[in-house]
Parts: structure tokens; C-alpha cells; sequence
């Protein structure tokens, strides 16, 4: 329909959803009707801007701030509510078109985005809510595909969220020492090594509540005039009679090691989880610092003023048996978080670690000395890890809270600067850390030197790239590689399921790693075509042919990379990206046919059961 009615007030806008006849009921409805009716969850917003271009009478109704616009707004960007006061009065047609810029935007970024990640996504200049959510929506779409643009979205929202935690934790460092809470602290540490898990203070402090109340609940089977059961939430007070104080101690343990089953984590002590507070809580086990931490949060919630110290190789808390101020070490009972809150003496202490100390290692320590304690022991977890990206991402990630918390530690800068250039990620700011250490600490001009000579030799050749080596299977030298990238493969001797995404004609690891790998050992030996393969476990691992087999019940791969290699999974075999088939450009058609083979073999056995899946994602034969 595209009429036009009396003084040119077509209709053309409502694109055939009403009639004429129509179109005069609707105008003739109060407002308030009209507005109900504009809300219907079918009409979408380029109804609504039909509808409001057909008439000034629906022009009027639809203006920005009523609200129709308004409920656009919510019914497509729901997370976005959490960032809008209740009933708030907002102008929701500029809210809605600015977050769809912002999408546009954000969905070309990580589009445009090379497999080196970078952060052109700070210079988008959109509020950072509308990038994060619509990061969101591309990583909760259809979990097969799109998984190159799920791959760079989830890095980008990793160092979003990374940088607001960091000026978070900024902000707390710069509060007085008596105002910062270890807890808070802890949540902040958790939060940046885990950007994306759903971490906050708030939740954290609920559970806490929640253990709080159990502990109040056997105390008043103890003393049901306890001064602690007269406390609520967020009051701050502090028992002062010591019998009182240890009742608090034994249901505080009760509930917590008897109850709860909390304990220390001896079996896998090594493992960071055990220094996420979340998980602590979740795990219900943990390290002597984590637990510490629970443990004299719960305290001081219930009137006890415990103090953390700071123990070599075993962290403690004190509990002060005298006057308070005390800088008598003998004065205070010192009690193990890690072993179901036993308290200890001075002297007992010294027989967990085997070993005497000065007074000085009994001393309370600082909330920020707790936390670079936490952060260091994550430092040394990432430093003992196997040289994969899990570890690498711990130590950056560790890295950058100790060096947030303590920015002038010259042994951690330069670890720092040796990280990111053997990443060969951020040049520039190896160039400037360097620069840092130097006038930290001239005396490291030697190791400072190498790096900076290496660094713009690095810089240079980024300048100029080398193109990938593009590997075609046609090639006489590549004569003898059965299998190409994408295919879901099972490994013949330890049994793990992986996929390809990449091959050599030969094996080209060095004559170390053939040695320590046993490769002679293999009928073929290194004389056979080797292929890289993600598997499900989530190592990179490099396989000899004779060790692989096509998968029969091809299944999805659940490892980190994938993104980064294909685009999608179909099924029966992974859909290589564009940067893959460009170093690999007959690979696809290899796949598809090695597919269509399996496909004929299934067809003739007994059970076609598997057949049918492959044959559902084969594309149709050309006649």
C-alpha cells in the first residue's frame, strides 16, 4: 500500500501491515492503547519505524523517550537493563541506535582482527557496556559457527574486562591500609586471571553470608546470648572477652572443617584454582593463604580480629591471647587455615616448615603484602607450567597484578620483557619496560641491552612480514600426506581424539625432541609426514601419521584454539578459516572427499547409522 492521505500523511510506512480503514482506528486509540499495542514482542524495530513514519499522530507515539522505544530497547538488549535505574527516564531511540552503532562497530573489529592479538578496540571511543554486550552476543550465538569471530571476540572481552578490573584494584591500592579488605582483594586477583567466569564481590560476600549464618546458628546452641548473634550484616564490632572470642573459634571450625568439609588441597596443592576465592568456595578446598583468607573474613564477621602472617612457605593467622598490641610473639596462638584451624605456638609453628625463624616472620602483615603474596604464588605456578598457552596467560596474567601492585620490582619487569618478547607480542611496550629497568637498576644494562637490540629487530621485520609458507598437496614432496586439516582424527596408541590444523611432509622438530620423543622408535621413524593437532584435552600436540587414524564418530574438539583455525564445525570434520586455507588452499577439498569416502565405506556395512550423519553434511554431487 502506498497511499497518501489528506494534507500528504501517507501510509506507505506501515508497509502493508494495515489497511486504510485501519490505520484511521489505530490514530482515533487514546495514547496509552496505542503504546500497548506498539509493545507486541512480534513487531521488531523496523516496524516500529514504519509505524512511526506513516503518520505524526504514530510519529508522536513513538518518540524516544516513551515507551515503545523503550521496550525495543530491553526486548533486544536484556543484559543491558543491570546499567538503567528502574523507571528511568531515558531517550531510548538514541540508547538503541548508539548500541547498534556500536555493534556494527565492534563485529568489524573482530572481524578485521589478525591472529597477533591487539587492542584497536580501546580506540572505538563506545561506552564500554554496549561493546561488552554485544561481545556477549557473539560468543552466545550458535556455539558450531562462527568460531574464528568467537575466537578474537572472547580475547577482546578478556582484555576489557581485564583493564577495568586493573583500574579497580588501582583504586583499591589507593585507599588507606585500614580500609582495604584481604577479601576484596582476593576477589579482585580472582577476577582478572578469570575475566570471564561471573565473579564479584557482592556473590562472593552472599556465600560468606551464607556460612556466617550456620556458624551464629551452632553458637546459639553454645551461648544463646553470644554478642555476635546480635550483629547484622555489614556492622563492624569486636569481641572483647577472650572466652566469648573462642567460642567463635570452635563453631567457626565446626561448621567450616565438620560441616562444610573444607580442607587444605594437599593432593593437588599446585593447581591455581586453589588461589581463586571463588573456587575455594565452590571446591570447598584450597591453599593456606586462600583459606586464611575465608577463614579471617568469617572472624572478623563474627567479632574475632584475626591477623594474617605472613609465614615462609606456609601462611598463618594470629589470634592475640593477651593485650592487644602486642609485639610478643609468645602472646599469640597462631592458627592453620590449611589444617582444619589447629592453632598452634611460636615453637609449633616452626615444625611445619622443618626449619627456625627470625620474631620478624610472626609479624601481622598488610593487606597488600597478603595480596603480592596470593599473586606470587600464582607467578611461581605459571612459572612451572609446561610452556602452553594456559600457562603463558597465567604468568601474564600474574604478572601484571604483582607489577599493579609493586611497579618498580626490577626482577619481575625484566621477566615481563622476556615474556612478551618470546610471545613476540607488544614491542613497543618491551621497549618501555626496558627502559623502566634501566633506570631502576643501571646494572642491568647487560640483559637490557640484548633485549632492546632483539626488539626493534623485531619491530623491523613487522614492518616488512614474511607471507606464510603456503603448502599445497599437489606439490611432488607432499606425495606421501594421507590426511589434511579439519579432519577429526583418533590417536591409534594413546587414544586421545584430536583435529588437524596443520602438517609437514616430514617431521621438522629438533633432533633433541625426535630423541627424547622416541620417534626412531616408529616404523617410519621422522621420515613420514607428522601433522599439528588440537586435542580434546586441550594441548597442542605434534603426531606422527602412522600414530593417527581417521575418528569413526567424528565429535566436536573442545579446545581454546579451535577459533583461531576454523570457522566451523560440521558435523563431521571443521571448516578451515580463511587464513588456513590460505596456507593450506587444497585442504578443504581433501577433507570433503576423505569424508565422501567414509560415507561410501559406511553405506556398505551392516549399520548405516554413521553414514547418514556424514551424508547430512555433504554437500549435493554436481550432476
Amino acid at each position: 500500500m502506498a497511499t497518501s492521505g489528506a494534507g500528504g500523511e501517507g501510509y506507505s510506512g506501515l508497509n502493508g501491515i494495515v489497511s486504510e480503514t485501519e490505520h484511521k482506528i489505530m490514530t482515533d486509540l487514546p495514547a496509552e492503547l496505542l503504546e500497548y499495542i506498539l509493545c507486541f514482542p512480534v513487531l521488531k524495530h523496523v516496524d516500529i519505524c514504519n509505524v512511526s513514519c506513516s503518520c505524526k499522530r504514530l510519529h508522536d507515539v513513538c518518540h524516544g523517550r516513551g515507551k515503545v522505544w523503550g521496550h525495543q530497547y530491553k526486548l533486544r538488549w536484556p543484559r543491558l537493563q543491570k546499567h538503567y535505574r528502574q523507571n528511568e527516564c531515558c531517550d531510548w531511540l538514541k540508547e538503541y541506535r548508539t548500541r547498534h552503532t556500536v555493534g556494527l562497530q565492534i563485529r568489524r573489529t573482530v572481524v578485521s582482527i589478525s591472529k597477533r592479538f591487539f587492542t584497536e578496540i580501546e580506540s572505538l571511543g563506545a561506552p564500554e557496556h554496549f561493546c561488552e554486550d554485544e561481545l556477549l552476543s557473539i560468543l552466545n550465538s550458535d556455539r558450531r559457527k562462527s568460531l574464528t569471530l568467537k575466537y578474537y571476540a572472547k580475547k577482546i572481552l578478556y582484555f576489557l574486562r581485564q583493564q577495568n578490573i586493573l583500574r579497580s584494584l588501582k583504586m583499591f591500592l589507593e585507599q588507606p591500609a585500614e580500609q582495604q579488605s584481604a577479601l576484596e582483594g582476593a576477589v579482585l586477583v580472582d577476577q582478572y586471571c578469570n575475566p570471564l567466569a561471573d565473579v564479584s564481590l557482592d556473590g562472593i560476600s552472599s556465600q560468606l553470608e551464607e556460612i556466617t549464618d550456620k556458624v551464629k546458628k551452632m553458637l546459639r546452641m553454645k551461648n544463646s546470648s553470644h554478642p555476635s548473634l546480635r550483629v547484622t550484616q555489614g556492622d563492624c564490632f569486636a569481641v572483647e572477652d577472650f572466652e566469648l572470642e573462642r567460642q567463635v573459634v570452635v563453631a567457626l571450625n565446626a561448621v567450616l572443617y565438620e560441616q562444610l568439609q573444607y580442607k587444605g588441597n594437599e593432593c593437588d596443592y599446585y593447581n591455581p584454582l586453589n588461589s581463586y576465592i571463588h573456587q575455594v568456595l565452590l571446591r570447598r578446598t584450597g591453599i593456606p593463604i586462600s583459606l586464611s583468607v575465608l577463614y579471617m573474613t568469617l572472624a572478623r564477621k563474627l567479632g574475632v580480629q584475626l591477623e594474617p602472617v605472613n609465614f615462609p612457605n606456609h601462611f598463618l593467622l594470629r589470634w592475640c591471647q593477651h593485650q592487644r598490641g602486642s609485639g610478643d610473639i609468645y602472646d599469640f596462638v597462631y592458627i592453620d587455615a590449611f589444617g582444619k584451624g589447629k592453632q598452634l605456638t611460636a615453637k609449633e609453628c616452626e615444625y611445619l616448615i622443618g626449619h627456625q625463624v627470625t620474631a620478624d616472620y610472626y609479624s601481622a602483615i598488610s593487606t597488600t603484602e597478603v595480596l603480592l603474596r596470593m599473586v606470587g604464588n600464582l607467578l611461581n605456578i605459571g612459572k612451572r607450567g609446561e610452556g602452553n598457552e594456559k600457562s603463558y596467560q597465567l604468568l601474564r596474567d600474574s604478572l601484571d597484578l604483582y607489577l599493579t601492585i609493586n611497579p618498580d620490582n626490577v626482577q619481575y619487569l625484566l621477566l615481563q620483557a622476556r615474556l612478551y618478547f618470546h610471545l613476540g607480542i607488544w614491542p613497543e611496550k618491551v621497549l618501555d619496560i626496558l627502559q623502566h629497568i634501566q633506570a631502576l637498576d643501571p646494572s642491568q644494562h647487560g640483559a637490557v641491552g640484548y633485549l632492546v637490540q632483539h626488539t626493534l629487530e623485531h619491530i623491523q621485520h613487522k614492518k616488512h612480514p614474511v607471507e606464510p609458507e603456503v603448502k599445497r598437496r599437489s606439490a611432488p614432496e607432499h606425495v606421501e600426506v594421507q590426511y589434511s586439516v579439519g579432519l577429526i582424527m583418533k590417536h591409534k596408541r594413546s587414544g586421545y581424539n584430536c583435529v588437524i590444523y596443520g602438517w609437514d611432509p616430514k617431521c621438522t622438530m629438533s633432533q633433541e625432541w625426535i630423541t627424547t620423543m622416541r620417534v626412531h622408535q616408529l616404523s617410519s621413524g621422522a621420515n613420514q609426514p607428522f601433522y599439528n593437532v588440537l586435542v580434546q584435552d586441550g594441548t597442542c600436540r605434534y603426531a606422527a601419521q602412522e600414530n593417527l587414524e581417521p575418528h569413526s564418530a567424528p565429535l566436536e574438539i573442545a579446545h581454546p584454539e579451535v577459533g583461531r583455525y576454523f570457522s566451523e564445525f560440521h558435523d563431521s570434520h571443521y571448516v578451515a578459516n580463511e587464513e588456513l586455507q590460505t596456507r593450506y588452499p587444497e585442504d578443504m577439498a581433501e577433507t570433503l572427499g576423505t569424508i565422501y569416502q567414509a560415507c561410501l565405506l559406511y553405506s556398505r556395512s551392516p549399520s548405516h547409522s554413521t553414514f547418514f550423519t556424514f551424508r547430512q553434511v555433504l554437500p549435493r554431487p554436481d550432476p
